[in-house]
């Protein structure tokens, strides 16, 4: 029986690999472990372990690698400190990690320093801030990689990695995202006592190379929101550099009747939501991912999935106030269709557990070599 332990630091990254987890949850030749860490221990951000806790996994761990000061890096340090600790208990064959998170990057050094296999979710992948630096180390301290298309393999490749080492498996939270088990419309609003029939969604995330401008732009961004006229559900950004003043900004919002807002939702209930929504405005990878399937219509603003794939019906703006107001004039006619993007067909769990069932993968170097193109 091969030991696999999960990491997941925020409700984006649980949302991606939830379904990897419940697979192997029901195999018998996989015990599984989960490390929860990151905003799901933050009551300010929705306290999205009980979303975990739900699930009724077996074997669940808990640590809080907040700090008061919140840099990334004395994150980074106090994840590797207790992932570290964790590991020489339940002595895993193999680590999981997904993304571009300080908590992806501690998990691979934590595995990679102690002779235990790495596998990658989603690395090989761009976007336009600090989240790529971190992908890409971490992508150079895993030993495996699960990938979400060609696009990214290939980009691996060209970091030095072996083709025998990489898995194309779609992005898992598709496999979520047309799964039976999403609940109706009518559950997901009377749930969150949504009162309004039609609404577009709120995801806006700080961008920390672009800390010192933030402010400029949440406050704009709001204005903008605030001298419109449609409805919206807003959901809480990540705890990145920069937060702090998105969710000032926020308090703006507050007592409007035309807004709700949310530190986290449940991953089902959120897509639901989605799914139902009138379209979806800010700078989420929800808009470059899980919209397009939707056929939603998207404002993606400024750089933060900059080089990312970006589907044609995407409406691209800066921050300028003046265009975002533009652009959400110009969204309820803005025509789009649900489209078949790079990223899988819905079944990322079932590849993800017949990749680790193959005996091959288990006879990867642990010491790492790089193969020149």
């Amino acid at each position: 029986m091969k030991k696999i332990l999960f990491l997941t630091g925020t409700r984006a990254d649980f949302g991606k690999i939830k379904s990897l987890i419940s697979i192997l949850e029901n195999n018998s030749n996989f015990e599984v472990f989960v490390f929860v860490t990151g905003m799901h221990l933050q009551k300010e951000y929705g306290y999205t372990l009980l979303e975990i806790e739900r699930c009724g996994f077996t074997n669940v761990h808990t640590f809080e690698n907040h700090t008061h000061e919140t840099t990334m890096d004395l994150t980074l340090a106090k994840t590797i400190e207790g992932l570290s600790a964790y590991v020489k208990d339940c002595r895993p064959d193999m680590i999981v990690i997904h993304g571009d998170r300080v908590e992806a990057l501690a998990g691979a050094i934590v595995g990679s320093l102690n002779n235990i296999l790495v596998s990658h979710i989603e690395g090989g992948e761009v976007s336009g801030t600090i989240d790529e630096l971190i992908r890409h180390s971490t992508s150079k301290m895993s030993h495996v990689h699960f990938v979400s298309n060609d696009s990214a393999k290939n980009r691996l490749i060209q970091m030095g990695e072996l083709s025998e080492s990489i898995f194309t498996i779609g992005s898992p939270d598709v496999d979520i995202m047309f799964s039976n088990n999403l609940p109706d419309l009518e559950t997901a609003k009377k749930y969150y006592e949504i009162d309004f029939d039609a609404y577009a969604v709120v995801m806006f995330h700080p961008v920390t190379t672009e800390a010192k401008h933030m402010q400029k732009y949440a406050d704009d961004f709001v204005t903008s929101l605030l001298e419109d006229t449609h409805n919206y559900i807003v959901i809480f950004p990540n705890n990145d550099l920069g937060s702090n003043v998105i969710l000032q900004a926020y308090e703006k919002l507050k007592n409007n009747p035309r807004f709700r807002i949310f530190p986290s939702l449940r991953f089902e209930y959120f897509l639901t939501l989605l799914k139902k929504a009138q379209f979806i405005i800010g700078n989420s990878s929800a808009g470059i991912r899980e919209a397009p399937y939707y056929g939603l219509p998207i404002i993606n603003i400024g750089t933060r999935q900059q080089n990312r794939a970006l589907n044609a019906d995407i409406i691209n703006v800066d921050y300028d106030k003046s265009n975002i107001q533009k652009s959400l004039s110009i969204i309820d006619t803005h025509q789009t269709q649900a489209s078949q993007n790079d990223f899988g067909q819905g079944n990322s769990a079932q590849l993800f557990l017949q990749s680790l069932e193959k005996v091959d993968i288990w006879k990867l170097n642990h010491q790492k070599q790089f193969r020149d193109i």
